[in-house]
């Protein structure tokens, strides 16, 4: 029996979408859980009583990142423009996404985390863009990251590859809040903060607030698209270094 990918169910008297990862240990964003949190996300966009969302995940981690088989030449772009529509949708959700974080969350998972509106980290929490270090680049970070953090700090991020603990990426802007219970938290966020505000005037907040930011991601999320699924894809290094993944060995790089 096949585990189904995201557990969807409604807090709060409808007025909250729970939306659960469900694939432990790894909750691989591969083809079927984009696809899922994507459905969820659409069938509940258009209810007018819906204050927000709260995204968390089974298991130890949020997430190992997305399917490194999908970054492979042959399904890239097809793995990049589903993972680029699931988080255009997160962007452009009319009510606050809470995310909640613990463990790993790291490559595509850290992506979908960072479309939300807050993160809640649990202090184990564990978060980077690893792709450098395999070849290929984080296309939605690329353009994510530097919407939440100094654009400094998203260079050392991106081109470092390196995994920051949860007290270091609340210092540097990557989460919001560290916490025992992120998903208790992101619960509590909403009672105390926006359980009591009409919904009509928090979509509208929403709307506004984010608006500015959602257009300058969205129109840099169709090049970086292109840059990573189109050219850099053809390049040797790329098939090299997933290659090298799957096969538990060190990259033999060419720079070409």
């Amino acid at each position: 029996m096949t585990t189904s990918p995201l557990e969807s169910w409604l807090d709060r008297d409808g007025k909250v979408l729970r939306l659960r990862l469900n694939r432990p240990k790894a909750n691989i964003v591969d083809a079927a859980m984009i696809a899922a949190l994507d459905a969820a996300l659409a069938a509940h966009a258009g209810k007018s009583d819906l204050a927000a969302v709260v995204l968390d995940a089974a298991g130890p981690h949020f997430s190992f990142g997305a399917s490194v088989e999908e970054h492979f030449p042959d399904q890239m772009a097809k793995m990049l423009a589903s993972l680029h529509g699931l988080l255009k949708r997160m962007l452009n959700y009319p009510c606050p996404i809470l995310v909640a974080v613990q463990g790993q969350c790291l490559g595509g998972g850290l992506e979908v985390a960072l479309a939300g509106s807050l993160i809640f980290a649990s202090k184990d929490a564990k978060l980077g863009q690893p792709e450098i270090k395999l070849g290929v680049f984080a296309p939605a970070a690329s353009c994510l990251l530097p919407e939440r953090t100094r654009q400094a700090v998203a260079d050392d991020l991106l081109f470092s590859g390196r995994t920051i603990a949860a007290d270091e990426a609340l210092q540097l802007g990557v989460v919001d809040r560290v916490t025992d219970d992120p998903s208790a938290a992101a619960l509590a966020y909403y009672d105390e903060h926006l359980a009591a505000h009409s919904v009509c005037a928090l979509r509208y907040a929403v709307k506004a607030a984010r608006t500015a930011m959602v257009r300058r991601v969205e129109a840099r999320l169709d090049e970086v698209e292109k840059q990573c699924g189109v050219d850099l894809v053809k390049t040797h290094d790329c098939l090299e270094g997933l290659t090298a993944f799957q096969e538990k060995r060190a990259p033999r790089w060419t720079n070409n």
